[in-house]
C-alpha cells in the first residue's frame, strides 16, 4: 500500500506541467519535459521491481535498457531531442511500448503499478504526437533528399554519432511505413518498407516477420504502377508463406495484369511506343511528388537545402558589413550597432550581437509555460487555425511582464526608428520534429482585407525576426520569390520592410522557414504595423530594380 501511494505522488507530479497542452512534436523545447518525464518514469519503474524482485525480470530488462537512453538524453536534452530520430522514438515509446509493457505487467504484477501507470497515460503523447514525428521524418527525407538508410542509422548532416545512442529497429521503419500507408503514400511505404526488409536481411531480430513486411511493400508498388516488381515481391513472400490468401489472390491478378500488358506493348506502332517510353520516364522522374506539388514547393526546398540561390557577383559586391549610429543615435555615437547585408532586393538586413545569451535564456523562461500550437490566419474565416505547414509552438509576451521584453521592444525601435507601440507583442516560437512555416507572406494582402481589422493598427509594415539559437542543420529563412536564404545565428537579428512606402504589399517578400533537420531551433519576431508610422515611413514609393 505504502508503495501505491508513493507512486501516486510521484506520477501525480511528474505529469503536472505535462497536461497544459498536447501537440508534443511540434516544440522540441516542450518535448525536454517528456524526457525526464520518461527518466523518471524508468527510475521509479526499477524501484518498484526492486519491490517485486524475482517477479519482473522481462519489466527489468526493458527498464535498464532505457536507463542509459535516458541518463544520456538528460545530459543535453535539446540538443538530443533536436535529432530527429531520437524525437520520434520518443514519441514512440511513450505512445506505443510503454502501453506493450503495461499489457506484460498484468500478466504477473499487482494492481498498484498498473492503475497508476494507466491513469497517467492520459499525459502522454498521443497518436497524433507520434503520427506528427513520423510525418515529420518523411518530410525532412523529401525536404533533404535523404536516404532511408541514413535515417535508420542516425547519421545525417550535422550530427556527431554520440547524439543518437541507438538505430532505428525494424519495427520503427515499419510503423513509417504502416503510417504513410495510412495516408495512401505509397511512395513513403515502399521506401520505409523496404528498409525494414533490409535491416531483417541483414539479421535483425524482429517481432515484425518479412511476410507482413513483403505484403505491405508488394501491394505499394503495384499501387505506383510498377507491375513487374510487385509481381516479384510478391512470389517471394509466397516462397515463405505459400497458403498466404492475399498474395496468392494478387499473383494471379498481377500475372494477368502484367500478360496484357506486355501484350499490348507487342502489338503498338513504333510511335506510340515511344510515347509510352517518354510517359514512363516522366513517371518515373514524378515518383514521390504529390499530385498537388507545385513549382514553389520545389524552390522552396532547393533554397532550404542551400541551393538555386540567385546571387550574382555584381549584386553580391554591392552587399556590406558596417558599423552604424542609425543617424547619430546617441545609444550608438560610442557603440554602434553591426549591421550585415544580407540580400538587396529587398533589402534584408542582419544586425549581429542584438540580444545576449542572459536576455536569450530569459525570454525562453517566460515563454515555455506558455507555448501553444502555433495559429495563421485563415483568409476564408478571419479567424486563427492550425495549420500542418506551420509546424511550432508560439507564446506572445507584453513588455510590462519582464523589463528584458521592454528592453528588446525599446531597442527595436532604437535601431528600425519605427514606432513599436502599435506593434504586435513580441512572438517567441519554438520548432518542433521537422519544424516548419511553409511560404507566406506576413503582410495582409488585398484579398485578405480582414486580416488584422482587429488589432486596429494597419497592415504588418515591417518584420524584427530573432534568432535564438544556432541550429546545426537547416531551419533557414527562405525568400522564395527571390531566392534567398537566411541560416540561423543565435543572437542575430533580421529586419526587413513587408510594405512599400504607397503602402502597398512588397511580394518579393514572400518567405519560409524550412524544416529544422538536426537542432532545436528557437526565434522570436516582433510585427510592426502601420499605425503609429505616418511620419516614419521609406522616402521611395518603390523599389526600382
Amino acid at each position: 500500500m505504502e508503495l501505491r501511494s508513493v507512486w501516486c505522488v510521484v506520477m501525480t507530479c511528474l505529469f503536472h506541467t505535462s497536461c497544459a497542452d498536447k501537440d508534443f512534436f511540434t516544440s522540441i523545447g516542450q518535448m525536454t519535459d517528456l524526457l525526464y518525464t520518461e527518466k523518471d518514469l524508468v527510475t521509479s519503474l526499477k524501484d518498484y521491481i526492486r519491490a517485486e524482485e524475482g517477479k519482473l525480470e522481462q519489466v527489468k530488462k526493458w527498464a535498464e535498457s532505457l536507463d542509459l537512453l535516458s541518463a544520456t538524453a538528460s545530459q543535453d536534452p535539446e540538443g538530443f531531442l533536436g535529432h530527429p530520430v531520437n524525437a520520434f522514438k520518443l514519441m514512440k515509446r511513450l505512445n506505443t511500448e510503454w502501453g506493450e509493457l503495461e499489457s506484460l505487467v498484468l500478466k504477473d504484477v499487482s494492481d498498484g503499478f498498473i492503475s497508476n501507470l494507466t491513469i497517467q497515460r492520459q499525459y502522454f503523447p498521443s497518436d497524433d504526437d507520434q503520427v506528427g514525428a513520423a510525418k515529420a521524418l518523411m518530410r525532412l527525407q523529401d525536404t533533404y533528399r535523404l536516404d532511408t538508410n541514413s535515417i535508420s542509422t542516425g547519421e545525417l548532416p550535422g550530427t556527431s554519432r554520440e547524439v543518437i545512442l541507438n538505430r532505428m529497429t525494424v519495427e520503427d521503419c515499419f510503423e513509417l511505413g504502416k503510417i504513410a500507408y495510412s495516408d495512401a503514400d505509397y511512395y513513403h511505404t515502399e521506401l520505409w518498407m523496404e528498409q525494414a526488409l533490409k535491416q531483417l536481411d541483414e539479421g535483425e531480430q524482429s517481432t515484425v516477420d518479412s511476410v507482413t513486411i513483403l505484403d505491405y511493400l508488394s501491394y505499394s508498388i503495384y499501387q505506383q504502377g510498377e507491375l513487374e516488381r510487385a509481381l516479384d515481391y510478391t512470389k517471394r513472400l509466397l516462397k515463405l508463406d505459400s497458403s498466404h490468401q492475399r498474395a496468392n489472390g494478387n499473383l494471379k491478378y498481377f500475372e494477368y495484369q502484367l500478360a496484357k500488358q506486355q501484350k499490348a506493348e507487342a502489338e503498338e506502332a513504333p510511335n506510340d511506343k515511344a510515347k509510352r517510353e517518354r510517359e514512363k520516364r516522366e513517371a518515373s522522374d514524378k515518383k514521390g511528388i504529390p499530385a498537388d506539388y507545385l513549382p514553389e514547393r520545389r524552390k522552396y526546398e532547393q533554397l532550404c537545402r542551400g541551393e538555386g540561390i540567385k546571387m550574382t557577383p555584381r549584386r553580391q559586391s554591392r552587399l556590406f558589413c558596417r558599423y552604424s549610429d542609425n543617424n547619430g543615435h546617441p545609444l550608438y555615437l560610442l557603440g554602434p550597432v553591426k549591421q550585415e547585408d544580407e540580400w538587396d532586393r529587398p533589402r534584408i538586413v542582419r544586425y549581429h550581437e542584438f540580444l545576449s545569451d542572459s536576455e536569450i535564456q530569459k525570454v525562453k523562461e517566460l515563454a515555455k509555460p506558455r507555448l501553444r500550437r502555433a495559429t495563421v490566419h485563415d483568409p476564408q474565416t478571419g479567424k486563427l487555425t492550425t495549420a500542418h505547414y506551420r509546424v511550432s509552438k508560439s507564446a506572445w509576451l507584453a513588455a510590462y511582464e519582464d523589463p528584458v521584453v521592454d528592453k528588446i521592444n525599446q531597442r527595436i525601435e532604437d535601431i528600425t526608428g519605427l514606432n513599436v507601440k502599435t506593434a504586435e507583442e513580441l512572438q517567441v516560437a519554438n520548432y518542433g520534429v521537422g519544424g516548419q512555416y511553409e511560404p507566406h507572406f506576413d503582410f495582409g494582402r488585398k484579398d485578405e482585407p480582414d486580416a488584422f481589422k482587429e488589432l486596429g493598427t494597419g497592415n504588418r509594415i515591417a518584420t524584427w525576426l530573432i534568432y535564438m539559437s544556432d541550429v546545426s542543420s537547416g531551419g533557414a529563412t527562405v525568400f522564395t520569390d527571390v531566392g534567398a536564404a537566411v541560416w540561423p545565428k543565435k543572437g542575430t537579428a533580421v529586419f526587413w520592410y513587408n510594405l512599400f512606402a504607397s503602402g502597398e504589399g512588397d511580394y518579393s517578400t514572400r518567405h519560409a522557414a524550412c524544416p529544422v533537420l538536426v537542432g532545436n531551433k528557437w526565434v522570436s519576431n516582433k510585427w510592426i504595423h502601420e499605425r503609429g508610422q505616418e511620419f516614419r515611413r521609406r522616402c521611395t514609393l518603390k523599389e526600382s530594380d
